[in-house]
């Protein structure tokens, strides 16, 4: 099973991807794949968060900043993998940090391709997402690539993933599919 979820920041999505991708595990190998790249303490706080909020919950921890793909190298397919997050992978190839966080759209697509590969690829997946391009709001022109780049792939994950869930004030919309584990 593959399950998609997206929302607003801080409205519960990460706790009921966790919640669910120890259910889909039934007491089997479950991975938490880290994608976010700290870029200061605001970030280490997040991180500091979001693993304390897993302890004792079993995951074994991959990190993968890019091509995701690269994560079934140590991890076994046939686990469930809780993509956290989604909008973080975009980031990291969109503004690598290597080239100066010049915008690389090819890598961007790739890494579109590639998580539709891996939903495709795994026994189960649960991908987390920010919902960040539905204000009407004009931004500069690499956050405006950037928005467009994760509705991309939001859309696309959506697509491919069995059940699709919008979170929003600790609530949750099943648009496609549903919750039976």
């Amino acid at each position: 099973m593959t399950i998609f979820i997206s929302g607003g920041a801080k409205n519960g999505k990460s706790t009921l991807a966790q919640d669910l991708t120890v259910a889909l595990s039934k007491g089997g190998k479950h991975y938490y794949v880290a994608t976010m790249i700290s870029s200061g303490a605001e970030d280490d706080d997040r991180i500091r968060r979001h693993i304390a909020d897993r302890e004792g919950m079993g995951f074994e921890t991959v990190e993968c900043f890019r091509n995701i793909m690269d994560c079934l190298k140590i991890a076994d397919k046939d686990g469930v993998f809780l993509v956290d997050s989604v909008t973080a992978l975009i980031q990291n190839s969109l503004f690598p940090v290597e080239k100066n966080y010049e915008i690389d759209l090819n890598a961007a697509n790739r890494c579109v391709e590639e998580l539709v590969e891996f939903a495709r690829t795994v026994r189960h997946a649960v991908f987390v997402s920010d919902y960040i391009y539905s204000d009407a709001e004009a931004f500069s022109e690499s956050t405006e690539m950037y928005r467009k780049c994760l509705a991309d792939i939001d859309r696309r994950l959506a697509a491919v993933c069995d059940t699709v869930i919008e979170v929003s004030a600790g609530q949750f919309i099943i648009h496609k599919g549903d919750l039976r584990i």
